[in-house]
């Protein structure tokens, strides 16, 4: 069987060694997000065909407008991680709280929680952009058999033990890390299997893509201005090219295999940063370093930060190496 012949599973199997801790638990837990995704990414591709559309009225923890798809992900990715017992708590980001998760028995001695985005960028399925779901696992702090508490989940990035997305787009994809590289799996819709298809993903060491919404250009960072200009400029390999879907997965999917850079900055009305530490940067973050890439919020590596809540935001610059230390020079004003 050849590298690309590999399916989901099978590489899953193949690699259980990697999980430090793991007796099968982690594989499982990776198992069932891939069922999760494929029910997902079932209600994703029939979404102009039902009345899944749409706004739902109603606002999540972060005031925004929940869309039916966002409560539907949500839901599917909850009832699947519950239903099977394999982690003892979940985080999201459409929830105010954690969920504990007990078990049968009251007493839940499962190794891992989960934090996860259900749907990044539902705001752009009714225009039938590219969407996704990421995810970030952690072995919990607290003492086995005993509920999670909160701080299972403030933990720093750099204590992640896996993380991953799928994007839902003209093909999907699993793309995920152990901390020992990242791997693409594309789903085969004719018999429901992954496929290994983008064995060891790395990011070009430089790129000519820069990702940042510029119609919010007047309340960047000045460094952040002064980078956009660095990139417009003509000059060597200058300028680079502007491209930018709104979408996070996407966006870092793009940069990841043709080398690029994506910006997050606070704002003077989002003076934290908008993107959320735990369920987006973080996990992102963690993809990006194992694939030869740099995430930072400007002045520090976002792994390296401790969370204080749960729904904590941060500026977010990730991508390319060279360019995430280029963008970095300008924020600390070091250019010369």
């Amino acid at each position: 069987m050849t590298q690309k012949n590999k399916t989901l599973g099978e590489f899953i199997i193949e690699n259980q060694e990697e999980f430090k801790y793991s007796s099968g638990e982690l594989s499982r837990l990776i198992n069932s997000i891939r069922l999760a995704a494929k029910v997902v990414n079932h209600e994703v591709n029939k979404a102009g065909l039902v009345d899944i559309l749409g706004a739902v009225g109603e606002t999540n923890i972060q005031g925004e407008n929940q869309q039916k798809l966002d409560v539907f992900a949500n839901e599917a990715f909850i009832k699947t991680l519950t239903n099977r017992e394999i982690v003892c708590g979940i985080a999201s980001e459409e929830e105010d709280d954690f969920i504990t998760i007990t078990g049968r028995n009251e007493r839940n001695e499962n190794k891992y929680v989960v934090l996860i985005d259900p749907l990044d960028g539902s705001s752009n399925i009714d225009v039938n952009v590219s969407v996704g779901t990421i995810f970030s696992i952690y072995r919990r702090v607290t003492p086995s058999g005993e509920p999670v508490t909160l701080d299972d989940f403030l933990q720093p990035g750099n204590r992640q033990v896996a993380a991953g997305y799928i994007v839902y787009g003209t093909s999907t994809m699993i793309v995920y890390t152990t901390g020992h590289g990242v791997n693409g799996f594309t789903l085969n819709p004719a018999i429901g299997t992954y496929y290994l298809s983008h064995p060891n993903m790395t990011f070009p060491k430089t790129g000519r893509i820069y990702s940042v919404n510029e119609g919010n250009y007047v309340h960047f960072p000045q460094g952040i201005k002064d980078y956009i200009k660095y990139c417009q400029k003509e000059e060597g390999d200058r300028p680079y090219t502007s491209r930018y879907i709104g979408s996070l997965v996407s966006d870092f999917h793009r940069n990841m295999i043709k080398g690029g850079i994506y910006i997050y900055p606070n704002t003077a009305k989002d003076p934290n940063g908008k993107l959320r530490l735990l369920y987006e940067c973080n996990p992102m973050a963690f993809l990006a370093e194992q694939a030869g890439g740099k995430a930072s919020n400007g002045f520090e590596r976002i792994l390296d930060i401790q969370p204080t809540e749960l729904h904590q935001r941060v500026p977010f610059i990730c991508g390319s190496s060279s360019m995430v230390e280029k963008a970095e020079a300008f924020m600390q004003n070091t250019i010369d």
